[in-house]
Formats: C-alpha cells, sequence, structure tokens
C-alpha cells in the first residue's frame, strides 16, 4: 500500500510537535493535528498549541479552526480528517503526518466510531453544572440505574465518560452501552503508529516546567477571558479548571499551578496507560 499515514503519539509534555515537523519536512507533508483543545480558536497558551515560528516551518491542519461555542466532537473530527486526507493524496502525497495526544480522535480516525446520537447542547450543560455542582458520584449513581453495562466499564472518576454515558441514555431512553458496536471500518491507506517516551522523571520534569512557561506566558490572563464559557465542555480540562478554582476564591495562584503540573502529570499518566494496550505503536524513546 503506497499510501501511509504516520501518526505521532505520546503523553503530553514529550515533545510531539517537534518531532512532527522534523518528520514532515522529511516527507514533504503537512502536519495534521489530532488534539482535541488545540482545535479551539480561544485557546492558545493553555493548550500548548505550536509556536508561530513551528507553525510557519511546515502547513498545519486543525489548529485554532472551531469556535469554543462549537459542539465540536471525535465523530465530526473522523469525518473531516477523513476528507482532508484523502484530499492530500489526490493531490500526490504518499506520506502524511499526522500528530497529537488525544487518544479518541486518533482512535476515531484509525477505526472510526460507533454511531451514537447526537445530544441536545443543553441537556450536556446541565450535565456539566451538575458534576460541578453535585460531583460525580451523584451522575454514576444516576448512570448505574440507567446503564448498568457502562456503569461497569467506564472510569467513573472522569466525569467526562460518565457525563457522555449518562447523556446518551437519557436523552434516547436507550442505554448508552446498546449504541457500542465496535465494528472497525477499513481505511484504504497504511497507518503506523509512532509512540514517543521519555523516562519519567524528565517528562515530568518537562510538564512542571511547560506549566511555570504557561504562566508567565499569560495563562492566568487567558483563562480570565473564558470565564464566560467555563461550563462548555471544551474548558473541562487541565489548565483551565484549576485557574478557574483560583478565581472563584477556593485555593491560592501558587496552588492553582501545583494543581495544573499535578493533573498534567495524571493525564500523562492516563496516556501511557491508554496506549500501552496498542501493540501497532512502535516506541520511540527520546533521551
Amino acid at each position: 500500500m503506497s499510501r501511509r499515514i504516520e501518526i505521532i503519539l505520546g503523553p503530553t509534555g514529550v515533545g510531539k510537535t517537534a518531532y512532527a515537523i522534523r518528520r514532515a519536512l522529511e516527507c514533504g507533508s503537512p502536519v495534521i493535528s489530532c488534539d482535541s483543545r488545540q482545535i479551539y480558536k480561544e485557546l492558545c497558551i493553555g493548550t500548548a498549541v505550536p509556536s508561530e515560528e513551528e507553525l510557519a516551518a511546515v502547513k498545519h491542519y486543525f489548529i485554532r479552526t472551531v469556535p469554543i461555542t462549537e459542539n465540536y466532537t471525535a465523530g465530526i473530527y473522523e469525518v473531516q480528517a477523513m476528507e482532508l486526507v484523502n484530499s492530500l493524496f489526490a493531490q500526490g502525497h504518499e506520506t502524511l503526518v499526522m500528530c497529537g495526544g488525544s487518544m479518541l480522535y486518533i482512535d476515531a480516525f484509525c477505526y472510526g466510531l460507533d454511531d451514537f446520537p447526537e445530544v441536545p447542547l443543553q441537556l450536556r450543560q446541565h450535565l456539566m453544572e451538575c458534576l460541578r455542582s453535585e460531583g460525580v458520584e451523584v451522575l454514576a449513581e444516576q448512570l448505574r440505574e440507567l446503564d448498568p453495562v457502562s456503569y461497569g466499564e467506564i472510569d467513573l472518576s472522569n466525569g467526562q465518560r460518565v457525563i457522555r454515558a449518562l447523556e446518551v441514555s437519557m436523552f434516547t431512553g436507550e442505554p448508552f452501552s446498546s449504541f457500542k458496536t465496535r465494528r472497525f471500518k477499513e481505511r484504504d491507506f497504511e497507518i503506523v503508529k509512532i509512540g514517543l517516551e521519555r523516562p519519567r522523571e524528565e517528562l515530568y520534569d518537562r510538564i512542571n516546567a511547560r506549566v511555570l512557561d504557561m504562566m508567565d506566558r499569560g495563562l492566568e490572563e487567558e483563562a480570565r477571558s473564558m470565564l464566560p464559557y467555563r461550563e462548555l465542555p471544551a474548558l473541562q480540562t487541565v489548565g483551565y479548571k484549576e485557574m478557574f478554582s483560583y478565581f472563584d476564591g477556593e485555593c491560592t495562584r501558587e496552588e492553582a499551578v501545583r494543581r495544573i503540573q499535578v493533573n498534567t502529570r495524571h493525564y500523562a499518566k492516563r496516556q501511557l496507560t491508554w496506549w500501552r494496550r496498542d501493540s501497532e505503536i512502535n516506541w520511540v524513546s527520546l533521551k
């Protein structure tokens, strides 16, 4: 198969952007982002969007293209990314470089997603407010009553996953688990996954330093500008949630920074746990 997609993946802070740009320049390819946060126009510092120099070095797609108010999903990304790569292949590209750390976006592109129904934004916003005011345990108990199968399968500490299963169950009257078929879609090109890794302490040091750099570059101001949109799904993410807690007087600025560092390290660990189960990934150690 002559057409090939190289997916550069790995934990946050490992160095995916620089590696992908080097590989794209070698292949004569653009970089196709598969990052669920860098796609939003209004988010830049807290999402570690590539620098102006990096964006100028090679053409990037799916970077700051979607308004934060838009209900953008992995399913939409799958459709748009497939349209893009088919167009690029038609232009004569043989190898394309994709880069990102969003597990669901990568899976959507590689395998396709189950055909879940769209849920009204008002219901999702209501559940997000319940999550914030009552905690994930209350929502998880509702999910247990509506869909005990999903209750037993998903990470109940992950509010976003609980809300996704619960909103589908509430809106359709059918269990979220009943929509899961896992019929993988065939792709007419080769997919090569390249996973980047570093020694744990080095990775954690890089994460800690990057958070401090984000603060120096204005993460606090960026987060303040997002306060009117704080209930949107795009902002239920590391970096912004902790700053919102600081603005609410729930912690000091220093504590908010520490929480961002800790939660980012936890996210990196979850990413690695997810990908360690994928035997198709070719791991490259960056030391």
